[in-house]
């Protein structure tokens, strides 16, 4: 992520943050959106950035880092 932190939201990088320090941590938007408490909306388009930036992968109802291999939803 780190070509990419020069144009990340706070929230993306708040959100970053988390999967970074804890890498097998796995959310669906509804757990993200409480876990960060902003507006869905805000949340959903910080995942979305994430995961166009390929530091996250969505797979099924999960966001999870890009990097962390093994997860079959």
């Amino acid at each position: 992520m780190t070509e990419s932190l020069e144009r990340a939201t706070d929230l993306q990088v708040r959100i970053w943050t988390e999967f970074s320090t804890m890498p097998g941590l796995r959310l669906t938007r509804d757990q993200a959106c409480r876990l960060f408490g902003g507006p869905p909306s805000e949340v959903i388009a910080a995942l979305q950035g994430l995961v166009d930036a390929a530091v996250l992968r969505q797979i099924g109802p999960y966001y999870l880092r890009a990097d962390f291999g093994g997860f079959v939803a």
